[in-house]
């Protein structure tokens, strides 16, 4: 059968087909790639917003033990990394002289005790004056504050700790010379770790008491569990923040003080609302998009997008829940082009091995 209208015998869909995939010389659209992409659905869930500061772990309580007399440290009793109890001696300095000053005071009581005892007898015999018999009182209990202090003088030599810790410093050494205020050990209650950080006073209305608290080990990125201890009622003039201190409930056992932490308390919570996947929004010409895959090929919609964090996007309108969209190959599509989807282990050795070497789009394939 011949063509109509055509004026010659050519075929009426000679040349139409190369225009229909934009072959050169055609007048059509050039055709978009097949793209293998990766897809996940938009589902309901709550999402929140964090403020984060660092911060360094302090215990709950920690002492400087320092030196109450002087002396040669003649034992060393304990060393960093010892856990104590309160009480314990943690070093022993050299008594002698202290012991002899005891022995000196106990004789001077002793002697001053029978002093008193015969003046009190000559005044009830009226033998004496009351003036000698005072005088007699005072020097036993002037010698009585003389022992006193002398059996507390060789009391220190015994340094103890002040209450239930851990050694964490030690600062001298066994023959080493102290004086009185020498700092000897610092010691550590870490049964309770706290953390301090102060937070935008704006913030204040949005956090409470006992709120639960995230915290990561800068270091070793361990994830740790805590609460909010107290909320400083008090803003800083100066820097506008207010304290806040956490108390960490949950930590491996080679947490320590002084590890730096990052620190995250929510301050907004969104619950029950629209989430994709951070990655899947594409921000274009201003916009904020995402691609849904409808069908076998990709939709551009333009979407409003509430809050973020690390992982999801909350999508106020644009999209509505389970629409699939590309979280894999998205930079690279245009809207209505073909997609094949694949799962997102499988795309990376998918796109290596079919991808035309020609194109410089990744994740095209014929």
């Amino acid at each position: 059968m011949l063509a109509c209208g055509g004026g010659g015998d050519a075929p009426a869909d000679a040349g139409a087909g190369s225009r229909r995939n934009g072959a050169p010389g055609g007048g059509g659209r050039p055709s978009l790639p097949t793209m293998a992409v990766a897809v996940e659905p938009a589902s309901r869930g709550s999402i929140a917003t964090y403020y984060s500061a660092t911060a360094s772990l302090d215990p709950d309580k920690q002492a400087d033990i320092l030196a109450r007399t002087s002396g040669v440290v003649e034992r060393l009793l304990a060393e960093e990394g010892d856990r104590v109890v309160a009480g314990q001696v943690l070093l022993h300095l050299e008594d002698a002289e202290y012991r002899h000053r005891k022995t000196l005071a106990e004789a001077d009581v002793d002697q001053h005790r029978l002093r008193f005892e015969r003046a009190k007898a000559l005044l009830e015999q009226g033998l004496t004056s009351t003036e000698a018999y005072e005088t007699a009182r005072r020097d036993l209990r002037s010698a009585e504050a003389a022992l006193q202090l002398a059996d507390l003088e060789l009391s220190y030599t015994d340094v103890r700790a002040p209450f239930t810790g851990r050694v964490v410093r030690r600062f001298i050494d066994l023959g080493q010379n102290a004086s009185s205020g020498t700092q000897l050990f610092t010691l550590a209650d870490m049964s309770r770790l706290l953390a301090r950080v102060h937070v935008p006073a704006k913030e204040f209305r949005r956090i409470r008491q006992d709120q639960p608290v995230h915290l990561m080990v800068t270091s070793t990125g361990d994830q740790l569990t805590g609460r909010i201890e107290l909320v400083s009622p008090m803003v800083d003039p100066d820097s506008g923040t207010i304290k806040v201190t956490v108390e960490v409930t949950e930590y491996p056992a080679s947490t320590r003080p002084g590890d730096f932490v990052e620190v995250s308390i929510v301050t907004d919570r969104h619950e029950d609302v629209l989430l994709v996947p951070r990655v899947a929004v594409v921000s274009e010409r201003g916009q904020q998009a995402v691609y849904v895959a409808s069908g076998d090929l990709a939709e551009r919609r333009t979407v409003e997008v509430g809050f973020q964090d690390d992982e999801a996007a909350e999508v106020v309108s644009g999209l509505d829940d389970g629409e699939m969209v590309v979280v894999q190959g998205q930079r690279a599509l245009r809207d209505g082009q073909p997609v094949r989807i694949l799962d997102r282990m499988d795309l990376d050795d998918d796109v290596a091995s079919d991808a035309d070497p020609d194109d410089s789009a990744s994740g095209q394939v014929g």
